[in-house]
């Protein structure tokens, strides 16, 4: 339920309104704009007497909301989520492309790539040191000494780190690793693994599940904001469907679905979704166009030979030439990179 305020209403009035409902068991969201004050209720509202909330001559009007996810709802939030990640913004007028290999391989492979994708205006570094593969016998990942190698990356880059965690019992060696959790698709629907990162104050990428619903995602995300934990960005991965051309069919119509439904940032991930290097780029191009607030790819020095994904890599030459025509989709609708 939303109660927008009349305009003007005084902090003290604001106050005694969150009082009464703190008495029924009623969370309380405010939200300040520069007219109106919006204040999300969350928790059984049915307990309360909407005749009698009206009757306080400060509440403009009740709006009941339907959806099942309250902290990630637009309704609740109408201003969009910008999150601070470092010196940069992500859910802002900036397109942020997150990019670097599927997985650390080695030293000089990670400072390789992060020095070339951040040369050609990726932001932010991108690569798997747990690797959750549907193969036992396929490469994990370098766990723990990925990290390290990620971090070596950072400091002759400067750039952010998103890597993806899989065990909540990891969070402490993360929190000292990563500027960004990510939430892959497996583990979409890993509720105790949101709760924890919820409780900490890393932003967290939560990656759509294979064949889940925008409504399951979002409740994904609200258990993540129901901890503490409100930075949360969105990713559209490519979802199960009957076609078997790709490795997975990218949902374009996320997009602009999920802007309308939540406030907070949506970014694609172009590179699982085709499973194939030539499509990436215009993918990307198109989710841009459709309003993606970033691009999480994959890059490699020598896709060929990678251990991880290597076909669905690109190449720094095609990194460089997606990055080109990028900025032009990017300038034609509004948006910078």
């Amino acid at each position: 339920m939303i109660l927008v305020l009349k305009n003007g209403t005084k902090e003290e009035e604001i106050l005694k309104i969150r009082e009464m409902l703190d008495k029924y068991g009623i969370q309380v969201n405010s939200i300040v704009g520069q007219s109106t004050t919006v204040l999300g209720l969350v928790g059984d509202t049915t307990v309360l007497d909407i005749n009698s909330i009206y009757l306080n001559k400060n509440v403009e009007k009740i709006i009941k909301v339907q959806e099942p996810y309250k902290k990630a709802n637009k309704k609740l939030h109408p201003e969009n989520t910008v999150i601070k990640v470092g010196n940069m913004e992500i859910g802002g007028p900036n397109v942020v492309v997150m990019a670097g290999p599927c997985s650390v391989e080695s030293r000089e492979q990670i400072i390789d790539i992060a020095r070339n994708v951040n040369d050609e205006g990726a932001s932010i570094l991108r690569g798997g040191a747990w690797k959750p593969r549907t193969s036992p016998y396929s490469f994990q990942g370098l766990k723990a000494d990925g990290l390290e190698l990620l971090n070596l990356a950072k400091d002759e880059t400067g750039m952010p780190i998103v890597s993806e965690i899989t065990n909540a019992a990891h969070i402490e060696m993360f929190l000292d690793s990563v500027d960004i959790f990510q939430i892959g698709a497996r583990n979409m629907q890993n509720f105790e693994l949101l709760k924890e990162v919820g409780k900490t104050n890393k932003p967290v990428l939560l990656k759509r599940g294979f064949s889940n619903t925008l409504e399951e995602l979002l409740m994904s995300a609200e258990y993540i904001m129901s901890e503490g934990n409100e930075d949360v960005i969105l990713c559209e991965r490519g979802i199960r469907s009957f076609e078997t051309y790709t490795r997975n069919t990218l949902d374009i119509s996320a997009i602009p679905a999920l802007k309308k439904l939540s406030h907070l940032p949506v970014i694609v991930d172009p590179s699982h979704a085709a499973g194939m290097n030539w499509m990436v780029e215009p993918l990307s191009m198109a989710a841009v166009a459709a309003g993606a607030d970033g691009l999480i790819i994959e890059v490699h020095n020598d896709p060929a030979n990678a251990l991880c994904d290597g076909a669905q890599s690109l190449t720094y030459g095609e990194f460089k030439e997606t990055m080109r025509k990028l900025k032009m989709i990017a300038n034609t609708v509004g948006r910078t990179m």
